[in-house]
């Protein structure tokens, strides 16, 4: 075997042995998107989207970046995922319509007032009764993800200026401008919003789980969890080119 062979031959089997230590990663991601998904997807389509996600890792992966290969991975297994939640999104239209409403209406109240805009507030901006408005939340995290990985990883929004990760010097200055906003942005949120963010996102918790730790029910997790999804788009509307349906 030439040394060429060789070396493709080694590769190969480091590329599998990183698949098969790191391949429970990809359910357990699976099932923590899961929680927030309609029923039409099914965990089986998540697992296989990701273990593409996962084997695409271990092709590109460069220890030179910084980065471990388990935070890229994750990554990469996270954006394959919600690639594959967007190729079967059926939300109807009127959905992402009123999601883009609650965001600018966000947005605008919180430019006037200096403040974080209040659910009765935006209602009314709206105009629509709160209990519209909540509808609204439930509808908006029962059929997208209004993620950090989304907005990483340019769901339906694209970073402006910036649509393919680092592909030159300004482009990883844009990339790397946008993560600390986004960082920022997530710091300034209310705390209840940034510690159910903080517990779904960071120790992956499920929303009956938070549910506890906060004291409510499982579907008030899930408005709060996607109105601090609203607040962050909106606080982040100047980085974001808004193309959606």
């Amino acid at each position: 075997m030439d040394g060429i062979a060789m070396y493709t031959s080694v590769q190969g089997q480091n590329h599998d042995a990183l698949v098969m230590k790191h391949a429970p990663m990809v359910k357990r991601i699976a099932y923590h998107l899961l929680n927030r998904l309609p029923d039409s997807i099914q965990v089986e389509d998540l697992i296989q989207a990701g273990m593409m996600g996962l084997l695409e890792a271990t092709r590109n992966f460069d220890n030179n970046q910084g980065a471990t290969f388990e935070t890229y991975a994750g990554i990469r297994v996270r954006g394959a995922m919600l690639d594959e939640v967007r190729r079967c999104d059926w939300t109807p239209r009127s959905v992402h319509r009123k999601s883009r409403e609650v965001s600018a209406a966000m947005r605008e109240i919180e430019s006037a007032t200096g403040r974080d805009a209040r659910d009765s507030e935006v209602a009314e901006k709206m105009g629509i009764t709160l209990h519209e408005y909540h509808q609204i939340l439930v509808d908006s995290a029962g059929c997208k993800i209004f993620s950090t990985e989304a907005l990483l990883l340019s769901g339906g929004t694209n970073i402006k200026d910036c649509k393919t990760a680092e592909q030159g010097p300004m482009d990883g200055v844009a990339m790397e401008g946008f993560k600390e906003a986004l960082a920022d942005s997530i710091s300034s949120l209310p705390e209840r919003e940034r510690l159910a963010v903080s517990l779904y996102y960071e120790e992956e918790m499920n929303l009956k789980e938070i549910g506890e730790v906060l004291g409510v029910s499982e579907s008030r997790v899930c408005q709060i969890n996607s109105q601090a999804m609203f607040r962050l788009r909106s606080r982040m509307h100047d980085w974001l080119d808004e193309t959606e349906s």
